[in-house]
């Protein structure tokens, strides 16, 4: 339903219990399915099953019990599997205490919203305090989540599909960027493409352990994080996530006709499939992103989500999926030039082997003060470049001229008139790639070493599909 208010913006009201039941009386349905509309119908289930609503697939009490923070974290620990410590708080002290015992950083959120909206990382009190002041008109009466943050770790979507007694694994998604990054803003690239197969199996086994516990019956998706060489499990959600149409491209299952299939009393062995489908190429969403379309905002990316769509990219080869990618996303990689790279202090050491990278493909680094000089010790050949503020032509300047054909700045400046802001503002300004994360830089110059080893080939989905081995037949 939707209505306007004196300002004239449209709201959008969502779905109600009594919107869902009414429907329900007129069409008299067999079943009602609520793992394919996202979180609202997940948040409806209970009370739609206490009033009687028919609803197949996966339990709601199941559902509720991997909602229910409490709930999920007696799960977890059941199964001696392991979460990053966390809390709820409702005051700005009781937020303080949880965090001072959590350890800092802390990722924080209000509970009940969708797409990170309110999601933040915070790193002492002051900063926690003002969020929660914030985070108070976000989502009022409800308390703060409080997790412990797992800086430099590894971000890993699961995708899986049970029927109540076998479980398949349909794709387990490595994220590019690291943990801290909203899983939608995040390319990832089904198969993992830096995990061990030890820390895969063990995921995997997580994923079918949760799944027999739950009781699901349908689609499941897991947010795990590794680091260290441990894995912690994020959340859980017992429905089709976002990933789920480019699994079913990536692997030529369509898992949500199965899933379906699932709920309607049809086991996964006689749809004809009896364990995982691995496939030989390597597929890569990426995200898609409006910037462009709004003047003065900041591109950088963070735990609230900002993209408005998905693409993909398919190869053989790593370097080459990830190319195609970018190209589907609108940024156009650059195989000669100059490189503008700015990172903050934790990202220098890794920045040396980027730009070592992009010296040898013949691009000539340009870096602003700090980063040059780390560059130069390092034996990195770079041109220095001022800063804003001082004498021009600056940075900007520079990339407002065309002089630069792709900027990499992990600087964390905040605010829209933050010198990092300016930056990645200008490149979003003149259509020039931009990279925000050391990961992405890496991707980055992988694809740009595709591109000037080879043309990039194409191929049907049909043909990456018919190379599966063991793709059952699913008509």
């Amino acid at each position: 339903s939707t209505d306007y208010d004196t300002s004239d913006r449209l709201y959008f009201e969502p779905l109600t219990k009594e919107d869902v039941l009414g429907i329900i009386e007129a069409e008299r349905p067999f079943g009602v399915i609520v793992q394919f509309g996202g979180q609202t119908p997940l948040n409806l289930s209970v009370p739609l099953a206490e009033a009687g609503a028919p609803i197949i697939g996966t339990p709601p009490d199941a559902i509720d019990r991997a909602e229910d923070r409490k709930r999920f974290q007696d799960l977890i620990q059941k199964l001696g599997l392991t979460q990053p410590d966390n809390d709820t708080a409702f005051t700005a002290d009781e937020a303080a205490v949880a965090a001072e015992r959590i350890g800092y950083p802390v990722i924080v959120r209000p509970s009940y919203v969708l797409g990170g909206r309110g999601m933040e990382i915070v790193f002492d009190r002051p900063s926690l305090e003002r969020y929660v002041a914030s985070a108070a008109r976000v989502s009022p009466d409800h308390p703060i989540l409080i997790d412990h943050f797992l800086e430099e770790a590894v971000e890993v979507d699961v995708d899986a599909i049970c029927d109540g007694s076998q479980t398949i694994v349909a794709g387990v998604m490595e994220h590019i960027e690291q943990a801290g990054i909203h899983s939608g803003d995040s390319a990832c690239v089904l198969p993992p493409h830096t995990l061990d197969q030890g820390i895969i199996d063990e995921i995997m086994a997580a994923t079918r352990a949760m799944a027999a516990e739950l009781g699901v019956v349908g689609l499941m998706n897991v947010q795990y994080a590794v680091k260290d060489g441990r894995v912690f499990v994020l959340e859980v959600n017992p429905r089709a996530s976002r990933t789920i149409p480019f699994v079913s491209k990536a692997t030529g299952v369509p898992w949500a006709k199965v899933a379906t299939k699932v709920m309607m009393g049809l086991s996964l062995e006689a749809q004809g499939l009896r364990g995982e489908v691995r496939p030989k190429h390597y597929s890569v969403k990426e995200a898609v992103f409006p910037f462009a379309r709004f003047p003065g905002v900041d591109a950088m990316l963070g735990p609230e989500m900002r993209s408005t769509g998905e693409v993909m990219g398919l190869d053989a080869d790593l370097g080459a999926a990830y190319a195609k990618s970018q190209l589907a996303a609108g940024q156009i990689l650059p195989t000669k030039g100059q490189v503008f790279v700015s990172v903050r202090d934790p990202d220098k050491a890794a920045s040396v082997e980027i730009s070592r990278r992009l010296e040898a493909l013949g691009f000539q680094i340009l870096a602003t003060a700090g980063t040059a000089a780390f560059l130069l010790e390092s034996g990195v050949h770079c041109r220095r470049v001022n800063k804003i503020g001082e004498p021009r032509p600056n940075v900007v300047d520079h990339i407002l001229n065309g002089e630069v054909q792709l900027v990499i700045n992990t600087s964390t400046g905040k605010g829209p008139q933050s010198d990092a802001a300016r930056i990645r503002r200008a490149a979003v300004d003149r259509a020039i790639p931009y990279v925000t994360t050391v990961a992405g830089a890496m991707a980055t110059v992988g694809g740009i070493e595709a591109l000037g080893d080879r043309e990039l080939d194409v191929r049907s989905l049909q043909e990456y599909h018919q190379a599966i081995e063991g793709r059952p037949n699913l008509g």
